[in-house]
């Protein structure tokens, strides 16, 4: 199984594979376990840099995939020859999959009502097996949610051993973060996963996501939301690799973040 860890620009992040992500996810769903699962892009790891408590949820994860070509492109170029690509919405998927088939319940935290009713009527077509314990769809949340025990107690109750949380980053890393302690469950933030599978969102073709640009696409998509993301974000990825690899190249050790 591919899961080493990596660090990028003193981030945490696993150089893995999808399989061996999802199987690693699933063995301790089977075994009863907490933890929380993040799906690392470009601008987690650079918001990871800057956000004490982003980098915080990152550390404190069983698991950080890594979403996004350039951060795998990173990874390889680091040693780690076989990081691959974790994409979160097919991440999800093959999640649900083998939920399904192994007869794993799960729980949907997140989304509008919308895309939750949109994204049980996609799994009761194409997953028929797959147990749905339950799902919310919280009212607007503060940009760092407290721990709702509340909600808490109804997600144990339903008895899901994974919970995916789709609030979009950072929101739904403090949530985890948050409710680390109380949810007897995984928790994995998927972002917008919930609206693609859903059909409510398109994805990039595959020329683009191979060569590192569905930002572009995704920035066509929501561009008020979006510019200031990837304008400082992608920016700053940059200039952490050319530090990175520029201190590596000259000194041979890995400079001080």
């Amino acid at each position: 199984m591919n899961l080493s860890e990596a660090s990028l620009f003193g981030v945490r992040v696993c150089a893995s594979d999808p399989a061996s992500a999802v199987k690693y996810v699933l063995d301790r769903a089977r075994s009863s376990e907490r933890g929380l699962v993040c799906v690392a892009n470009v601008d987690m790891v650079t918001r990871a840099r800057r956000d004490t408590k982003l980098r915080k949820a990152m550390q404190s994860a069983a698991l950080v995939v890594s979403d996004g070509m350039p951060l795998v492109w990173m990874l390889r170029k680091l040693g780690f020859s076989k990081a691959d690509r974790v994409y979160g919405p097919d991440f999800m998927l093959r999640l649900c999959r083998e939920c399904a088939r192994t007869r794993v319940p799960i729980f949907l935290y997140g989304g509008s009502e919308a895309e939750i009713a949109s994204l049980r009527a996609v799994f009761d077509q194409q997953l028929p097996g797959l147990q749905v314990a339950g799902a919310i769809s919280p009212p607007l949340l503060p940009s760092d949610p407290p721990a709702d025990l509340s909600v808490a107690s109804v997600i144990n109750g339903s008895g899901a051993k994974i919970v995916f949380v789709g609030l979009g980053c950072p929101k739904q890393e403090y949530w985890m973060l948050n409710h680390l302690e109380h949810v007897n469950a995984i928790t994995v933030g998927v972002g917008y996963a919930f609206a693609q599978i859903a059909g409510l969102k398109s994805r990039a073709p595959d020329w683009m996501s191979k060569r590192g640009l569905e930002w572009i696409y995704r920035l066509g998509q929501e561009p008020k939301r979006l510019w200031r993301r990837y304008l400082i974000g992608n920016s700053l990825f940059v200039w952490y690799c050319v530090k990175e690899l520029g201190v590596r190249a000259v000194t041979g050790a890995t400079p001080k973040w």
